[in-house]
């Protein structure tokens, strides 16, 4: 059977049939083109409603139809404003297309297509831009979100519009529509390679010097996850300014007409500073223990579920602490729980307490309630010298995501915020807010990538130095005046990059170049970096950092509209629909339109409202009987689907902890559209890796037991007789363990790097003469060959 998850009573299908992007990506900024392709197959005009993600820091810049062989662009304007041109349109038989975004999370777009007469077809252009966030390897993270799961509204949040977004699913395997998918990568620097969690066509270059280069996804791919891109060029830290020239058509001493810079800066650290690490701090944990974490983190379903990586992870970041820091873990749901009424210090004690308490968890309190929970640790006075910095884990799977982000943003002084979005359909807006408001870092843990090496990064940036008094000073020829148009720069890490966007206004005769100083205090010593740039325009940027420079400044007037404590401006909305419609770029408050008036003659026939499908993993969300939007005269009787075993609204997902761990039942409805056997999960074998850190000491040493023989593959009897005579048993059990992790497992080395500093630490201060010849036994007993300075001894 070709069904879909959405049809009509005589099971016809939706009108959308296919989407084709291309990807033009300059250095670390990305224009993205989509054009998604529609026919009505139905007998009657057909308004077709299509709700889908896009990042949360996209600038939707350009909307148009072509219907026939006419093209027509699309006008901002203000979004009641533009509903009432959209009803009014369709109420007099014209066909009309509306696209908006949500009130309550940039990242969701609803796209109406009304009036689509029966065997006509329409084609919607789509375009945005969007900068690229660093991951920590470096590579450059571009991500076409496919998959759109439901965003739990908590009670009381209000947000009436959420109501009326109504997100369809289908499982992946079914999505209707195909996607054609291609990009073009430049830079100055040469692209070493492009790696993607979908089949690629090869790379191809297109000059000798490599700055230049395409890429395909491979064909046939069906629109069913996340298409992510990791673009990585060579000597990619490297400070760059763009200077774009304005507008021509548009007035002088305006954003869109005059020029805007976009500065990229890279500020390096002394070595004397960053080679120590941090020994204080409270490290607070917060972890999503909604019904959706038990999901698979692959699709495949071959894979742990999000709350076991979740966990392995905690388990891996509480080895990897400092002794004399404090620490506690939160988990959220339809409440919030914690394991210590307040932040206790990090002992053997309390660290035993904590892991077998986090190895307990599961994905068993219901919906998604985060702003609960982070307000109460919010409501936690700071401990003196000890800088807080809070984790936070998600599948971002919340409504009222500015909410949440205001909230952090209002603490942003008292802590440091690192997010982490797990999972296909983890909302960009929220995990990238978080990490921006929170002076962190934002990673995303999608299909088989393992969660660890991205969290201990974070980690890593954590036990980095605050870097406080952080001010920008500008160095500009007489006659030319700068305007700011990017939020002040709260947080600067080692290796990551600051954007700024500004405004410049005025002509100089005399100068043509400019600078910008940025000084901060890192561990009580000031430092600066400094970047000159010529002030000649760029060529051929079109208008993307007009655009970008922006969405920036809009986001941040959005942000502080939606302040509930701040006096309200009543300027701040009309300034932001007029910023909107001036350069273009989507909003909170406004919406793309277009009417086509053709010869005027009215479309005859009902109209019927039909719902396009997002692809949803795992084949858990919704029964056919919730998703679908009939006609007036269809029941749900119509359709002959099966009761599902378990069902899951929009506005909750706490149903999903009725699942079992091992996935071994599946809805009726996936049952009923192919026969399908349920698929099952067996809880894989603990890897040898986290079995060794779980049975670490707080102080860095290992216990020799026969648990830690099994983690090194070993016997209690061959580990015992080739003890050396003069060597302790923990001295002995740490050696060995440390042998292991630099012998086995070097390619995870940024995973246990943290905790063998602090094993390293540990055997130092025993002051044992006997060392080497440790080091030589362990290397005979486990044969393999390490030098003992590699160890750090």
């Amino acid at each position: 059977m070709n069904c879909c998850g959405l049809l009509t009573a005589q099971k016809e299908p939706v009108p959308l049939k296919s989407i084709e992007v291309e990807l033009e990506v300059r250095d670390h900024v990305a224009t993205v083109v989509s054009t998604l392709t529609y026919e009505n197959k139905e007998d009657k005009p057909v308004e077709a409603v299509f709700v889908f993600p896009l990042p949360g820091d996209a600038a939707v810049c350009h909307f148009s139809a072509k219907i026939g062989q006419t093209q027509i662009v699309a006008e901002v304007k203000e979004k009641q404003q533009a509903r009432e041109e959209y009803d009014d349109a369709l109420s007099s038989g014209q066909q009309a297309f509306l696209l908006e975004e949500s009130e309550q999370s940039p990242d969701i777009f609803t796209l109406s297509v009304g009036s689509l007469p029966p065997g006509e077809s329409a084609s919607i252009r789509l375009e945005y831009v969007t900068e690229l966030a660093v991951q920590a390897d470096d590579g450059l993270r571009f991500c076409l979100p496919a998959v759109l799961n439901p965003r739990y509204q908590p009670q009381g949040s209000g947000g009436s519009e959420g109501a009326s977004v109504q997100v369809t699913s289908v499982p992946a395997s079914l999505v209707p529509y195909s996607l054609s998918f291609s990009a073009r990568v430049s830079s100055p620097r040469p692209v070493s390679k492009v790696e993607s969690n979908c089949s690629l066509d090869p790379l191809q270059h297109l000059n000798t010097e490599q700055t230049q280069a395409t890429v395909k996804l491979a064909a046939g791919h069906k629109f069913d996850r996340d298409v992510e891109l990791l673009i990585y060029y060579k000597d990619a830290h490297q400070p760059t300014a763009v200077v774009e020239a304005g507008q021509t058509t548009a007035k002088t001493g305006t954003l869109m007409g005059d020029p805007v810079v976009m500065l990229s800066l890279y500020p390096e650290f002394p070595q004397s500073v960053m080679s120590s690490v941090a020994s204080c701090g409270e490290f607070v944990f917060l972890l999503d223990r909604s019904g959706s974490m038990d999901c698979p983190t692959d699709d495949s379903m071959q894979e742990a579920t999000r709350i076991c990586s979740a966990r392995d992870t905690l388990l891996l970041l509480l080895k990897s602490l400092p002794m004399g820091c404090y620490f506690n873990i939160y988990s959220f749901g339809d409440t919030y729980e914690h394991i210590f009424p307040k932040s206790v210090e990090y002992c053997e004690k309390t660290l035993e307490e904590a892991v077998k308490k986090v190895e307990e968890m599961a994905a068993d309190l219901g919906g998604t309630e985060i702003l609960e929970s982070l307000k109460h640790i919010y409501s936690q006075p700071c401990i003196p010298n000890q800088p807080r910095q809070l984790f936070v884990f998600t599948d971002g799977e919340v409504f009222n995501t500015k909410e949440v982000i205001n909230l952090v943003k209002k603490n942003s002084g008292s802590h440091r915020c690192f997010s982490f979005g797990i999972g296909e359909g983890a909302s960009s807006a929220l995990i990238n807010g978080l990490a921006k408001e929170g002076g962190g870092h934002a990673q995303f843990i999608t299909g088989t990538d393992r969660m660890q090496p991205k969290v201990m990064q974070s980690l890593r940036f954590a036990l980095q130095p605050a870097v406080e008094d952080i001010s920008v000073t500008w160095d500009l020829p007489k006659g030319v005046s700068v305007t700011v148009l990017s939020p002040p720069i709260t947080a600067v890490f080692q290796g990551q990059r600051s954007l700024l966007y500004a405004q410049l206004t005025g002509q100089s005769s005399e100068a043509s170049e400019g600078s910008v100083m940025v000084k901060y205090s890192l561990a009580g010593h000031p430092s600066q970096s400094q970047l000159h740039f010529s002030l000649k325009p760029a060529e051929d940027t079109g208008l993307t950092v007009h655009r970008l420079g922006a969405r920036t400044l809009i986001r941040s007037l959005e942000m502080e509209e939606k302040d509930d404590e701040a006096p309200q401006d009543e300027g701040v909305k009309e300034r932001v629909v007029e910023l909107s419609v001036q350069s273009g770029v989507s909003s909170s408050y406004t919406a793309f339109i277009v009417v086509n008036k053709g010869n005027g003659e009215p479309i005859e026939g009902p109209l019927v409202r039909r719902n396009i499908p997002t692809s949803m993993l795992g084949g858990m969300m919704y029964s056919l009987c919730d998703i679908m939007v009939f006609d007036d005269s269809s029941t749900c009787e119509d359709f002959q689907y099966c009761e599902p075993m378990w069902r899951n609204k929009v506005d909750d997902d706490s149903c999903l902890s009725d699942a079992s761990e091992e996935y071994t039942r599946i809805s009726s409805d996936e049952a009923c559209l192919g026969n399908v056997e349920a698929p099952t999960i067996k809880k894989p074998p603990r890897d040898p890796l986290l079995q060794l850190v779980s049975l670490q000491k707080a102080s860095g040493y290992w216990l020799l037991d026969p648990a830690l023989a099994a983690a090194l593959g070993k016997t209690s009897e061959e580990v015992d007789k080739t003890k050396p005579p003069a060597v302790n048993q923990e001295m002995w059990a740490t050696v060995l363990a440390l042998i292991w992790l630099y012998s086995f497992k070097m390619d995870a080395k940024e995973e246990w790097e943290l905790l063998a500093m602090k094993a390293v630490s540990w055997l130092r201060a025993q002051n044992a003469p006997c060392v080497a010849e440790c080091v030589e036994a362990g290397k005979a007993l486990l044969g393999c060959e390490v030098q003992k300075d590699f160890l750090g001894l």
